[in-house]
């Protein structure tokens, strides 16, 4: 079920997500987290965590929703994905990878010298790519410029920015928010990975940032709540915003998520932030992930 924050009723898309559609989503996602554990073992460290909360998000946007051309990373009608929260991008990879916007075996040498696939993502250098990000904050401001800049070229395309709860910090965010809002650009979605921590600790006992819907619905956006991690429920809430059309509002998503979700006991310790897993306790969290994501 999906459900606004201002108590409307629950919409769905004229075509809502079928059971085969979900299990396609599940898998992607499952496929999502063993690569991330797969690339951070040739890192030796990196951001399972970060990926774990948002990986059904990233499943419903590159399996269900957005417009992309397997093979072709510059086709000009597709849509366009920036990442606020660059640090996940060791999860991004492996889709941009699926898509066959660059050759997979580049995976097999994630961080290595030469290899352009960084712990941060660079558009100069990574096919798909559409935004560089890591210093947080920049990329709603960055996918606003797409928006206006897609309507004054007449493409009619929709951005989606993801952003991490922690980026709600930035006052840059709030700035794009303001503008965005003024331009009506409503084929702008913000989603905002509402996992509760950031690198420092808990993200409330940090800076608090409730109430975060009123907040953005006070800046003049649409705002929706999801569980970010029943992807039959991002997919719908996404396929029903793609639907309207007619929106100038832009909308801003907050998925409920857990950090680390997946492991249970990276769901409970901050710390696994940034970390490595032993050989041992790899194969470990890959057994407990396959358990967990492989239900059907």
């Amino acid at each position: 079920m999906l459900n606004s924050v201002s108590g409307e009723k629950a919409t769905f898309p004229s075509v809502p997500v079928t059971s085969d559609e979900v299990d396609l989503l599940k898998d992607r996602s499952l496929f999502i987290r063993l690569e991330t554990i797969r690339l951070i073992s040739i890192a030796k460290v990196g951001h399972y965590t970060s990926v774990f909360s948002c990986a059904e998000i990233f499943a419903a946007l590159y399996y269900d929703v957005m417009c992309l051309k397997k093979g072709e990373p510059k086709w000009e009608e597709r849509d366009r994905f920036l990442m606020g929260k660059g640090h996940a991008a060791v999860g991004l990879y492996p889709i941009l990878a699926d898509w066959a916007f660059f050759d997979k075996s580049l995976l097999d040498g994630y961080t290595r010298l030469g290899n352009p696939l960084g712990d941060h993502p660079d558009m100069r250098k990574v096919p798909g790519v559409d935004f560089s990000s890591g210093s947080i904050g920049h990329a709603l401001s960055g996918g606003l410029g797409m928006v206006l800049g897609a309507r004054f070229q007449e493409q009619a395309i929709n951005v989606y920015v993801l952003l991490g709860d922690g980026e709600m910090h930035e006052g840059q965010v709030w700035e794009a928010a303001l503008s965005a809002a003024h331009h009506k650009t409503g084929n702008l979605v913000a989603i905002v990975d509402r996992n509760g921590y950031q690198l420092d600790g808990k993200v409330d006992d940090i800076l608090g940032i409730e109430p975060l819907a009123d907040k953005w619905r006070a800046f003049g956006w649409q705002v929706h709540e999801v569980d970010g991690h029943d992807v039959e429920a991002v997919a719908n809430l996404l396929r029903f915003l793609k639907e309207d059309t007619d929106r100038t509002q832009p909308v801003c998503i907050i998925a409920q998520t857990i950090k680390g979700k997946g492991i249970e006991y990276m769901e409970t310790e901050p710390g696994w932030h940034l970390g490595w897993l032993a050989p041992e306790d790899e194969a470990l969290a890959i057994e407990e992930i396959t358990l967990k994501g492989g239900a059907k």
